[in-house]
Order: structure tokens, then sequence, then C-alpha cells
């Protein structure tokens, strides 16, 4: 066996500078820029499919396709609702998204039905922080249980 090998070598060394000259990193193909892209928007198929097991009878089955569709649908949901509450708020030159520019998306995009339901649900959110003017921790009681106060 030969003390020499066929690899290229990692880095150069010029023969007039101290410090070793890298090589450039690899290129990155506009496939892998598109799954990155993927992967930052949408939410995880795994949780995707917890919350539609939990929809159907323990029975059902799911397909991939069936998850995948509905992983899109999420996406485009969040995205488009996003983009009105967003706009309100520029339009009022704020830069923070509350629930009620959330509320008020959905209401102009005729999503009313869920309005109210989420109203309640924000209130439930707000209710311990507002009672006590902070946001709210968890505490243990005697018997060790924890509860939100």
């Amino acid at each position: 066996m030969s003390g020499s090998t066929n690899n290229p070598p990692l880095a150069s060394v010029d023969s007039k500078a101290a410090e070793p000259e890298l090589s450039s990193p690899p290129t990155i193909t506009d496939q892998e820029i598109g799954e990155f892209r993927e992967q930052d928007r949408v939410l995880p198929i795994a949780n995707i499919a917890r919350i539609m097991k939990n929809s159907v009878p323990m029975t059902s089955k799911i397909s991939k396709e069936a998850k995948e569709a509905v992983q899109e649908c999420i996406s485009e949901f969040i995205s488009f609702i996003t983009s009105e509450a967003a706009e309100k708020c520029h339009d009022e030159k704020r830069k923070t998204i509350g629930g009620e520019d959330v509320l008020y998306a959905m209401m102009l995009l005729g999503l009313e039905q869920y309005v109210e339901p989420l109203k309640i649900h924000l209130a439930k959110m707000r209710a311990p922080s507002a009672a006590n003017g902070i946001d709210a921790e968890p505490q243990e009681d005697e018997q060790g249980d924890t509860s939100m106060s």
C-alpha cells in the first residue's frame, strides 16, 4: 500500500502565505432550497395526523395523501388569515398582530362561524393574566397538582 491517496486536498497552501487557503463550500441545489423552504412553510405532518386521527372513529384510517392535502390546506389557511390581519396592522401603523386582528380577518374572509368560539378561547387565555396583572404561572397545590393561576 502506498503512502499517497487520490483524494483531493481540503485546503491548498499558498507558498507565500502562512495560512492555508480553504476551498469553497459545496453549492446548494435549487431542489435543496425548495425542500428547506417547504419545511418552513408547512406544519409537521405528524401533528396534523394526530389531530386528524382524533377527529375520526378509531377504526378509520387516513392515507398519506389525505394528510398531505390537509397539511397544504392548513398552511394556506394560516397564510391567508395572517396576511389579512397583517394588512390591518399595517393600515393602523402597528407591527404586532394580535388576537383581535385575527378575529377581524376571519370575519372579513367570511369565517364568522369560527369567530365567537375563538373570542371565548381568547378571553379564557387572557383571564389569568388580566386578574393578576401578569402572565399565568403554574402553581402546585397541597396535593402536588399543578394548576394555572
